[in-house]
């Protein structure tokens, strides 16, 4: 049989939340349990949307035991043999979210920007912004699914 570490989406509280983007919003990470007391590695994007963001990777400790810990959630499991290479190789290549907000001297206020850098007029549409959860949810987890690194339980071949 393989050996294979657990993986979760975890949610944590944000320090300082969007106030353009609709609340409570949390901060999305993919967590490689990797140790048997329960820790092990966060896959995240980092940044924020004033700057753009970067994909980064830390140590974990069990993701519960941190105070702004909100929710796990169990998404699959990973390969041991082939961890970190393998989710390092997928999750590097996602664009991660950019610059999407900026100082407006016009209105002395940072506000949402669209891609070719120009302001939104009071009226118009605004494209729907893409941070950390958006780059975890609709990204990282379905590449990871797709690439055959993450699989459900249920799918593991056993060996």
């Amino acid at each position: 049989m393989r050996m294979a570490f657990n993986v979760y989406r975890v949610q944590f509280t944000m320090a300082m939340p969007d106030p353009d983007m609709p609340s409570p919003r949390y901060h999305n990470v993919i967590f490689v349990e990797t140790e048997a007391d329960g820790s092990g590695a966060v896959h995240h994007v980092t940044g924020d949307i004033t700057s753009g963001m970067v994909y980064a990777t830390r140590k974990e400790g069990r993701p519960e035991e941190s105070e702004i810990f909100v929710q796990k959630d169990f998404i699959g499991v990973i390969e041991s043999a082939t961890y970190p290479k393998k989710i390092h190789a997928v999750l590097e290549v996602l664009p991660p979210p950019p610059k999407q907000k900026k100082f407006n001297i016009k209105t002395m206020r940072t506000e949402q920007m669209k891609a070719d850098g120009s302001f939104y007029e009071p009226a118009e549409a605004r494209s729907p912004m893409f941070k950390c959860t958006e780059w975890t949810v609709e990204q990282a987890i379905p590449a990871l699914y797709a690439s055959g690194i993450l699989w459900k339980e249920a799918d593991r071949e056993d060996t």
